[in-house]
């Protein structure tokens, strides 16, 4: 069994206003010296067997079709243990 960690996150030209209201709300509760903050999702997917490159390319797939909306936000595919 493999797992796979997909990492959606907005596009840099996007504006991310929930990353915006965390980073606005990071000095009000003492944390300095965060200069940006940008808030993305994170899908883990177990596969049954090895993670092949055509198993890659499906978790690919799911994430450009599904797991991401490739207008406004990039993803990144990669294997853990």
């Amino acid at each position: 069994m493999a797992r796979v960690v997909v990492d959606v996150m907005p596009k840099p030209e996007i504006l991310d206003p929930q990353g915006k209201a965390v980073q606005g709300a990071l000095p009000r509760l003492g944390f300095t010296g965060v200069s940006e903050v940008r808030q993305g999702k994170r899908f883990e997917i177990e596969l049954d067997g090895d993670a092949t490159e055509e198993r890659l390319a499906q978790v690919r797939e799911m994430a450009e079709t599904l797991l991401s909306n490739p207008v406004i936000e990039d993803y990144a595919v990669r294997v853990v243990s």
